[in-house]
């Protein structure tokens, strides 16, 4: 059964941050530099290196502010909620099939620069089919954002496979809900490894700035 971030268990973990900064993710990345704390930057590299010749990674978004997270909950809370009226009068159930699609603010891995939404890319600079788009709704893709679905075509499970190779050996967890979200550090990453603490809090202004 998915473990969703709305769930309980992942407020729980405790998180011992120690103020390590963000950087710049490298032009290798995309256009997008996004930024990410140090060691998932480190294991970025990593897994970039691991990637056969001629493939590669394409971060479009590491850290997100607090303002940007709560912007996109509200957003697609009205997008459930206008399909599934009733959800009004079930506040936790609306919070939870909400967090299929994006965390709540006090455990997202996005504000505490632990996480990013990427994709892989061939020597031309395309993108490669990875099954949906990078931020396809659970609604939009008819589940097909699930990292798991069989629901997508020969190739685009290779690609997902490969990702799972090359981000997972250099110590990523995925959010099972989107192919596209990989992370460290944080308290999602935490309860999936068993690691007995978060790494990684959300991020303060003294941690954002250039």
């Amino acid at each position: 059964m998915t473990i969703l971030l709305s769930d309980p268990r992942v407020a729980a973990i405790p998180v011992e941050d120690e103020g390590e900064p963000l950087v710049e993710l490298t032009a290798p990345f995309g256009p997008a530099r996004a930024r990410v704390r140090v060691s998932l930057a480190q294991r970025l590299l990593l897994a970039h290196g691991r990637l056969p010749d001629g493939i590669g990674l394409r971060v479009v978004e590491g850290h997100r502010s607090i303002a940007d997270q709560r912007a996109i909950i509200a957003r697609y809370a009205a997008e459930l909620s206008a399909v599934h009226p009733h959800l009004l009068d079930d506040l936790t159930e609306l919070e939870r099939l909400t967090s299929r699609f994006v965390s709540p603010v006090a455990v997202a891995p996005h504000v505490a620069g632990a996480a990013v939404d990427l994709t892989l890319v061939g020597r031309d600079g395309r993108e490669l089919d990875l099954g949906t788009p990078i931020d396809a709704t659970p609604e939009q893709s008819d589940g097909a954002c699930y990292f798991a679905t069989r629901d997508i075509s020969a190739n685009a499970r290779v690609h997902r496979a490969l990702l799972a190779d090359v981000l997972g050996s250099a110590g990523l967890v995925n959010y099972p809900t989107e192919w596209w979200h990989w992370s460290y550090g944080d308290r999602y990453w935490a309860l999936t490894t068993g690691a007995p603490a978060a790494l990684y809090g959300p991020i303060g202004a003294h941690l954002v700035a250039a």
